[in-house]
């Protein structure tokens, strides 16, 4: 059944079907021709993998980010960067990096970090003398940061599927989110000063207003009424809502309240799709552990060896391979159950090995064929595939070494949840 359901799901991608339906089809086809279970039963396995209270927050967040682009908030985190960094060499390569940092902390969505942000960043960039390629491969790749620092749909997915605390995984995702961007700064300070893009005048570096502390306090609300207790991520995302609401509409006045129904629709339709990702993946999921797929794997890796950093490696390989075609939602609800029992008999911690598999998805959104990030900054700079994927590979490096810190070292993602007492 594996191999049939295996076979579909191919000739559906290859005949451009999108890759949530080619999952649900091919799922769904194996099980009725093989097993003959009525498609009922498919029905209410899909109904029952959207019926979680941890998912609402899906929608919310996406709503949450909307809101933020569409009502000054992430204008001000621009500007706000462009203050503290924008006199160094590549100044305004830092303030894409520092900004999606920032954002990432609201709208949990790599795409939606660089769109957001990516709209007003890459055409700055090129006005200042940044090159159109490099501005667009500089913002994909800061925008993928955006599924590492929480909170992360991705992550609320893998929590879900891992059966593990949203609150952990969380809080754990900091660090390496550091990492991730702190290198990522580096790479850009380097190449500006190769390329000379060099620190503009200080008349030209603008101030930001007092209200950007508005913009700066919605983070720390959202993260810190979590994991102060206050309120669970779910309720979170809806205080996020009402908080980027009340900001946009009556603070700074950007948020035009005839534009309500459009970002409502906007947001829906974006759920809509990551909800149906996680209905069709997890069939596709569930037919592969029923075959006993997980258990397979895990016998033939230790027929090949024992070795922990051999599999590590391999695991790693094997993630960002997927990552280059599936997206990281699809990726995570499809894998988790079948790597999640290899990974725990070499020794690691469910925690951290979500986060491995949610910084090898976030580098797949910057490579191609299915890199969306690469997409959304292509379509904003109006450059080719070809043009940004030579421009993104000196970032890959970079992130590709921090991704190699993050497995080498689990303390970098579990140090600060289990100094909290998150388990």
């Amino acid at each position: 059944m594996v191999a049939l359901m295996l076979i579909l799901f191919l000739v559906a991608m290859f005949i451009s079907v999108p890759i949530s339906l080619s999952l649900g089809m091919a799922a769904g086809l194996a099980l009725t021709l093989v097993s003959g279970l009525p498609n009922m039963i498919s029905a209410q396995m899909m109904y029952t993998a959207a019926d979680s209270f941890n998912l609402m927050a899906i929608p919310f967040f996406i709503l949450a980010g909307n809101l933020m682009g569409h009502g000054g908030l992430s204008k001000r985190l621009i500007d706000f960067s462009n203050m503290l960094v924008g006199g160094f060499s590549g100044g305004l390569g830092i303030i894409a990096i520092i900004t999606s940092m920032f954002f990432a902390a609201i709208s949990g969505s790599g795409p939606a970090t660089v769109a957001a942000l990516g709209t007003i960043l890459i055409p700055g960039m090129i006005k200042a003398g940044y090159g159109r390629s490099y501005s667009s491969a500089l913002m994909a790749t800061a925008g993928a940061v955006g599924i590492i620092i929480p909170p992360s749909i991705p992550m609320i997915l893998y929590a879900v599927q891992a059966e593990v605390s949203v609150a952990r995984i969380f809080m754990a995702g900091f660090g390496p989110g550091l990492i991730f961007g702190g290198l990522l700064l580096m790479t850009n300070y380097y190449l500006s000063q190769k390329k000379g893009y060099k620190r503009p005048p200080d008349e030209e570096v603008p101030s930001c207003s007092w209200d950007v502390i508005f913009s700066l306090i919605m983070p720390v609300l959202i993260l810190g009424g979590i994991y102060g207790g206050i309120f669970t991520p779910t309720e979170a995302s809806g205080v996020a809502v009402i908080y980027g609401f009340i900001v946009g509409a009556f603070i700074y006045r950007e948020l035009n309240l005839k534009n309500i129904p459009k970002l409502l629709i906007e947001s829906t339709v974006s759920s809509a799709v990551v909800m149906l990702i996680v209905m069709c993946a997890s069939l596709f999921s569930f037919v592969l552990i029923s075959e006993g797929t997980p258990q397979r794997l895990v016998a033939f890796i230790s027929e090949i060896t024992t070795n922990k950093l051999a599999i590590l490696l391999m695991l790693n390989i094997f993630l960002l391979v997927v990552g280059c075609f599936l997206d990281a939602a699809s990726a995570i609800i499809v894998l988790t159950p079948i790597l999640l029992p290899l990974a725990t008999a070499i020794g690691i911690e469910p925690t951290h090995f979500g986060i491995i598999v949610v910084v090898n998805l976030a580098i797949g959104l910057v490579t191609p064929p299915v890199g969306l990030d690469l997409y959304v900054a292509c379509g904003i700079s109006k450059i080719s595939l070809e043009e940004i994927t030579k421009a993104v590979w000196p970032f890959l490096v970079a992130v590709l070494i921090a991704l190699a810190i993050i497995c080498a070292i689990p303390q970098i993602s579990l140090g600060l949840p289990d100094w909290l007492g998150l388990k």
